[in-house]
């Protein structure tokens, strides 16, 4: 390839070692991994922290007596970042779902939830694109969309980091918030079915136009992040023509990373990004 192809890997590396630990982000970088996909939440004492879940997840989280969660929860927004640092998420619950998905995961015992400052700092010469997680349907379980993006971006600041971040969100009041205070971050759209047919509460308002591509085109882009699963290959081209990149998640076969880089998308996002990288070389 004469461009540059943007492999990342998702939560880290999900499929080998525990996702959005420290541990795991370390693990893939020393494997060759540059690039990542992570999840932002904040704790009730106002940390940023790297986590997936607004309530914590029984499949991945143990409590502080060693013994794996019966239920979702608490949420991460109810605890401080000292309440949850006593959580173990080193390890996939044996005959988990996640466990099934995952068979290759190395687990790391010990391992705790990490704050972004911590994982910015310890991987000072990766790339790294931040979801902010809040959820419109659910706002008690996470920080105030706009709490949290000011909260993220003065932790990327503090890392001296804005030339290697990209922000994203399913939520679009997050991007929306962002441009409005920080029009020097780039920022990337996520899109899956569910948001895009309930476009009324994911977009912040966005009035419905003739496809995604252009919807995200109208909002300066200029980074499309959709589902793989679901997108076409019409779509990678109408989505080019608007002068966006385009940047699925979360491909894990090579089959349809094979498919997926002959439509031309501009890169990955994988939970098995040694095998994306494999083919790429």
């Amino acid at each position: 390839m004469t461009r540059t192809f943007d492999i990342q890997g998702h939560r880290g590396a999900r499929g080998l070692f525990p996702e959005n630990t420290l541990e795991g982000f370390l693990a893939a970088f020393a494997l060759g991994v540059t690039a990542f996909e992570l999840d932002v939440g904040m704790t009730g004492d106002g940390v940023p922290v790297v986590v997936h879940d607004p309530l914590l997840n029984p499949d991945i989280v143990r409590d502080p007596a060693g013994l794996w969660l019966a239920e979702p929860g608490p949420a991460v927004w109810s605890l401080t970042f000292a309440e949850l640092q006593t959580y173990d998420v080193g390890r996939l619950r044996p005959a988990s779902r996640a466990a099934g998905l995952f068979p290759d995961q190395r687990p790391y015992d010990g391992a705790r939830i990490p704050s972004l400052a911590a994982v910015l700092d310890a991987l000072p010469n990766a790339r790294f694109t931040i979801e902010i997680k809040t959820d419109p349907a659910h706002p008690a379980w996470t920080a105030p969309p706009t709490v949290l993006s000011e909260a993220t971006l003065t932790v990327i600041d503090e890392a001296k980091a804005v030339g290697r971040v990209l922000v994203e969100a399913f939520d679009w009041r997050v991007q929306h918030h962002i441009r409005r205070i920080r029009p020097d971050i780039r920022l990337a759209w996520l899109t899956r079915p569910e948001t895009v047919l309930n476009a009324a509460l994911w977009w912040d308002g966005v009035a419905p136009l003739p496809s995604v591509p252009a919807a995200v085109a109208a909002e300066g882009g200029p980074v499309w992040a959709p589902d793989y699963a679901s997108l076409t290959r019409d779509e990678v081209a109408e989505a080019h023509a608007l002068g966006l990149l385009v940047l699925p998640w979360t491909v894990n076969q090579p089959d349809d990373m094979r498919r997926l880089m002959g439509w031309g998308v501009d890169g990955l996002i994988s939970d098995r990004p040694d095998l994306a990288l494999g083919l790429l070389a």
